[in-house]
């Protein structure tokens, strides 16, 4: 027992001792001179202390990022990559990391070095084999050091700032074989000889580098054959380029050539030498014509997208016939979408591991095959925005135990479900948009509880929203089902996750809800919701861009919590019973785009807050009881375009600052009190006074716009546009505006009290479409060079003091069609032109002094002879009348007759006058005869 005891000591004690052993091997792993090289890194850096809190203990090599050797305990990489962490290191790269002499891989990605130039101490670490730097806020030129690091087997500097004088420190990095150089800039380098000389090349992504076709003389490319991934998409070339893809594309295995310049039909040659292709991506090109048959015999190929191109033909010519073999056996992701393929769509049974469809924005026929439903492995299936007709039932889907995406949405589909159909699969995303799934709301969609998309709008339901919709899933996030005559009211959504919601035009009712805490797009516009809506106060909404309350029948005060909402882009609460004043924490949103309070009963003066919103373009306060001046501020708005102010009580004068407004394209101040005159400033208005070069993209900002991609490998996605309008007078009319509200360039200051002449400076608006200052009391003439305004549709100018002539410059205005000059003073002759004699009598009437068509003849034109014109010449030959022809003869018989026998008669009948007559020509010839004589008598004598 003794013995037994004392043996089970000594074993305990060895165990100690190899413990002890063993930790104090963990104690001295890492090397001290490291560790601090380690921290005098980590103190250069700024960054969320979770990221690096393990950097604190004495043992290094088990710091977050640290990898150290087994054999010699020195670090060997440091792999801080954040671009799957919450929260970025900030600072600058610290060069104590040259004390690292034995580190081979550095990875800092997706980190912020804030504009930082990537230091040129890297070039001395030759030790390094792998360097990643992409999307880490770096700027400022490549250092060439960095052809020093002839060990390098990967670098990766793509998506920074970076630019780059040359390629020639490439050279020298002969054992490359991952190059990462995406978005910058090689215009100006002979990129492809540098990269053709890369012997051991196998990965290279030069996306977004503005490459355009090689002008050098084409390199044998034998020296590239591991080149296995090549991705050169968005960049300039063209289909020249295909001559030196097919020297090194024998060994390719994904290359991406989208969102390029490539032309034509898809080469042959290209896709005969692309014999272990597996991911071939095409897309966003001009490509023509017909897809290749030999396509089908790459019996590799797993993806192919030829999104957004120009491709055509029938797919069941180029599928319907093919074997089962080759392409059929590997294809997985099949992305035709956005081309113009028409007739029906293609049995693709054969394609037995498909995974994903895209044959949306075609011009496909038909009825939607059953033999969709064949696909077994399908997990997306999108239809959308063809020509497709007939019914879709639950035997198109029922062998889908996969399917995650269904798109059908723009077809002329109606979809005949059983109500109590439980299918087998589980729906991320449906999306039937423009399909007829009415007219009860769908109980199938019932099952799906896993939804983070649901989509009904224009979908024929005339009925009450189900009280399971709202809570359908837990990921519920989009939910649109705008367009119907859906009823019912919304429930409490604020323990919902729904962040895009849009019932626009439907006919819900009740009070507004309280919605999830950080929605995006919030539209109720179009609906029978009444009451305050003073509950969106009571959750902050950090992230809400856009919030349509439109066309309602809220009522109660604007409430002044706006604060809450700093994200919001556009606001639109017009069309409803809103009273009391604008609240002046609107001027918090310093983002806010479009603002829309038209037609309530809001009061009171513009807050003097809203000049914060420096980028306001659109605000509509039209039809409101807003009082006081046009404030002097609003000059300051510089970025705005669409001002309408039109039909509140505003008085005092329009101020000369609003000139500073040179954006401006639709300016009305119509229905107020204004008075003083207009100020001669207007050809600051450049958009109004020159046609514009480049189009202003304002549509992101008035409406929200916001893109679905379910594949982040695919360009394929699926967009939706909440469009913003506005309305105005136009040509005596009210219209709406949406779409194509930037189109429109027009100036409404009709029905004041404006006085004085109209200013010189309007003639300068050239491109001005619509101008109305009727109903005030304007004195003097219209301006002269009026005719300057070539692109002018609208003119009204009735109901003034105008007077004197209407300007001959008028007859330039070619695309008039609306004018009224009624109720002035005008006098003078209409000048003549196709376009004014055109208008109606009433547009000129009331003008004592005017004349001429479309008026009464003036009275200098009774004193002359009217000159008929053709029209009336052979109206009068028509009935029987003399032509003109006829006219001169008659006039030359009597002009002999009166002529030739009034002389010859006169000297028949009187003797002594032709006594005299006949006694004057025998002295004229007398002396005519003595002239000569004399004349050549003188000149024989000489």
């Amino acid at each position: 027992m003794i013995s037994d005891k004392g043996i089970s000591i000594k074993f305990l004690l060895f165990l100690l001792l190899c413990v002890s052993v063993s930790g104090d091997d963990a104690e001295v792993r890492c090397i001290a001179r490291e560790r601090e090289a380690l921290l005098s890194f980590k103190n250069s850096l700024v960054g969320d202390d979770g990221f690096l809190s393990s950097w604190r203990s004495d043992e290094c090599c088990e710091w977050y990022g640290v990898e150290c050797s087994n054999t010699t305990r020195h670090v060997i990489a440091l792999q801080l990559n954040a671009c799957d962490y919450d929260g970025a290191l900030q600072g600058k790269v610290g060069s104590s990391l040259l004390e690292l002499h034995h580190l081979n891989y550095l990875d800092l990605s997706c980190n912020d070095f804030g504009g930082n130039s990537i230091p040129q101490f890297i070039g001395s670490m030759k030790q390094l084999q792998h360097l990643f730097l992409r999307r880490s806020q770096f700027s400022g030129i490549i250092p060439p050091q960095i052809g020093n690091l002839t060990n390098l087997r990967s670098l990766g500097l793509s998506y920074n700032s970076l630019r780059i004088e040359n390629l020639d420190w490439l050279s020298s990095l002969s054992l490359l074989s991952f190059l990462g150089l995406s978005q910058i800039d090689l215009s100006h380098t002979n990129w492809l000889q540098h990269i053709l000389s890369l012997h051991s090349l196998n990965e290279l992504y030069l996306n977004s580098c503005n490459l355009k076709d090689n002008s050098e003389p084409f390199l044998n490319s034998s020296s590239t054959s591991l080149l296995s991934i090549l991705g050169v998409s968005d960049n300039n070339l063209t289909s020249s380029s295909f001559d030196w893809l097919s020297n090194i594309n024998t060994s390719l295995v994904e290359i991406d050539l989208s969102g390029n310049a490539f032309g034509g039909p898809i080469p042959i040659a290209l896709i005969e030498s692309l014999v272990l292709i597996e991911h071939l991506d095409l897309s966003s090109n001009t490509l023509q014509g017909q897809i290749p048959k030999s396509l089908c015999n790459l019996s590799h190929l797993r993806v192919l997208v030829l999104y957004d191109n120009d491709l055509r033909g029938d797919l069941d010519e180029l599928f319907g016939n093919i074997s089962a073999k080759g392409i059929l056996e590997s294809l997985q992701i099949l992305d035709l979408a956005n081309n113009k393929l028409n007739g029906s769509v293609p049995d693709l049974r054969a394609f037995s591991g498909l995974t994903e469809l895209y044959l949306g924005g075609n011009n496909f026929t038909g009825p939607v095959p059953l033999s969709i439903g064949q696909l077994s492995e399908l997990r997306i299936l999108d239809l959308s925005n063809n020509s497709l007709q007939g019914v879709v039932s639950e035997s198109h889907l029922i062998k889908l135990d996969k399917l995650k995406l269904l798109e059908l949405s723009f077809n002329s589909l109606t979809l005949h479900i059983a109500p109590h159909w439980s299918p087998t699969f589980q729906l991320s995303g449906i999306i039937l948009a423009g399909c007829n799934v009415g007219p009860s709301f769908p109980k199938w969609i019932q099952t799906q509880g896993n939804l983070s998309t649901l989509d009904l709008s224009r979908g024929g339901i005339r009925d009450e929203a189900p009280t399971w919709l709202w809570t359908i899933s837990p990921s519920l996030v989009r939910l649109f089902l705008s367009d119907n005559q859906i009823t019912g009211s919304v429930p409490n959504l604020s323990s919902t996750s729904i962040r895009y919601l849009e019932l626009s035009n439907n006919n819900f009712s009740g009070p507004i809800p309280l919605f999830y805490a950080n929605p995006v797009v919030i539209n109720l516009n179009g609906n029978m919701f009444s009451g305050s809506i003073s509950s969106i106060c009571k959750i902050p909404h950090y992230q809400l861009e856009f919030l349509d309350l439109s066309n309602n029948q809220l009522a109660g005060e604007v409430p002044n919590c706006w604060e809450k909402m700093p994200s919001l882009v556009s606001l639109n609460l017009a069309d409803n019973s809103f009273s009391g004043e604008i609240p002046p924490s609107l001027g918090s949103l310093l983002d806010i785009s479009a603002l829309k309070l038209r037609g309530n009963n809001l009061s009171g003066e513009f807050p003097s807050t809203l000049r914060l919103c420096r980028e306001l373009r659109l605000v509509d306060v039209g039809g409101n009881e807003l009082t006081g001046e046009i404030p002097i501020w609003i000059g300051q708005l510089y970025n705005m375009r669409f001002l309408n102010l039109r039909g509140n009580k505003l008085h005092g004068s329009i101020p000369p600052h609003i000139c500073n407004l040179t954006y401006i394209q639709i300016l009305d101040l119509s229905i107020n009190i204004l008075s003083g005159k207009i100020p001669d400033c207007f050809n600051n208005f450049t958009a109004m006074a020159h046609k514009s070069t480049t189009q202003v993209d304002i549509s992101s900002r008035y409406g929200y716009y916001y893109k679905l991609r379910y594949n982040e490998n695919l360009p394929n996605e699926n967009f939706r546009y909440v469009d913003e309008y506005s309305s105005f007078q136009w040509k005596g009319h009210e219209f709406e505006y949406r779409k194509n509200l930037i189109h429109l360039k027009l100036i409404d200051f009709s029905s004041n009290r404006l006085s004085g002449s109209i200013p010189k400076s309007f003639s300068s608006m050239q491109r001005l479409i619509c101008l109305n200052l009727s109903r005030n009391s304007l004195t003097g003439n219209i301006i002269g060079d009026i005719g300057e305004m070539e692109m002018l549709e609208c003119l009204d100018l009735s109901h003034n003091h105008l007077s004197g002539k209407i300007p001959t410059s008028f007859a330039r205005l070619n695309f008039l069609t609306f004018l009224n000059l009624s109720s002035n003073g005008l006098s003078g002759k209409i000048p003549t032109s196709t376009q004014l004699q055109s208008f109606n009598a009433s547009a000129y009437a009331e003008n004592d002094g005017l004349c001429g068509p479309p008026l009464a003849s003036c009275p200098e034109d009774s004193l002359r002879p009217s000159t008929p014109n053709p029209g009336e010449s052979m109206n009068e030959k028509d009935d029987g009348g003399l032509s003109f022809m006829q006219e001169v003869g008659i006039s030359m018989a009597f002009g002999v007759i009166f002529g030739f026998w009034g002389v010859v008669g006169s000297f028949i009948l009187k003797k002594s006058w032709r006594i005299a007559y006949f006694n004057f020509w025998d002295a004229v010839g007398d002396w005519f005869y003595v002239r000569i004589a004399l004349f050549v008598s003188k000149w024989r004598r000489t």
